[in-house]
């Protein structure tokens, strides 16, 4: 079924109507683009003296927004550290503080049969973070604590949890 446009092709209807549809918001390609970018972004300004000096911009691999049980997760990226570490970078959307970096260190178990996922928020917490790691050389050392599941990466804390 056709429907006929009640309206002029350059009536201030028809220009309302067009920047909608221009608007609709970026593709997966802008998305991952704009992932990789905020990445390095804040690598670059908040981890100057360690992460900045290993990881470039070509190093994050872009990943567009998804939608998992109802709740739509923002566009991110990921950049490989080697030895089974990688980093994961997204920008936490929050109707009370807006938009906040969020870089998580994902390293492999001890036991390996999993990994931990470490939300970092400072460079100081990294080399403390790394210091810790050093020994069993880049691995998490295994806790038995039943909490402390590191069969899969845990979801992050309820304070960077994103809204709909």
């Amino acid at each position: 079924m056709t429907s006929t446009r009640p309206y002029a092709s350059d009536s201030p209807l028809a220009v309302l109507l067009a920047l909608a549809t221009d608007t609709v918001g970026p593709d997966e390609t802008e998305q991952r683009e704009d992932a990789e970018t905020a990445a390095a972004h804040h690598v670059y300004n908040a981890y100057a003296h360690t992460l900045a000096s290993v990881v470039d911009a070509c190093d994050w691999q872009g990943y567009p927004s998804v939608t998992v049980d109802g709740r739509r997760l923002e566009p991110s990226a990921v950049a490989w550290l080697d030895g089974g570490a990688w980093l994961h970078h997204t920008l936490r959307i929050t109707v009370d503080d807006g938009a906040l970096d969020a870089l998580t260190l994902v390293v492999p178990c001890t036991c390996g049969r999993g990994y931990v996922d470490i939300l970092l928020d400072t460079e100081d917490a990294l080399i403390e973070i790394l210091t810790e790691l050093a020994p069993t050389h880049g691995r998490s050392p295994h806790i038995t604590d039943p909490a402390v599941d590191c069969h899969s990466i845990r979801t992050a804390p309820a304070l960077y949890r994103l809204t709909s």
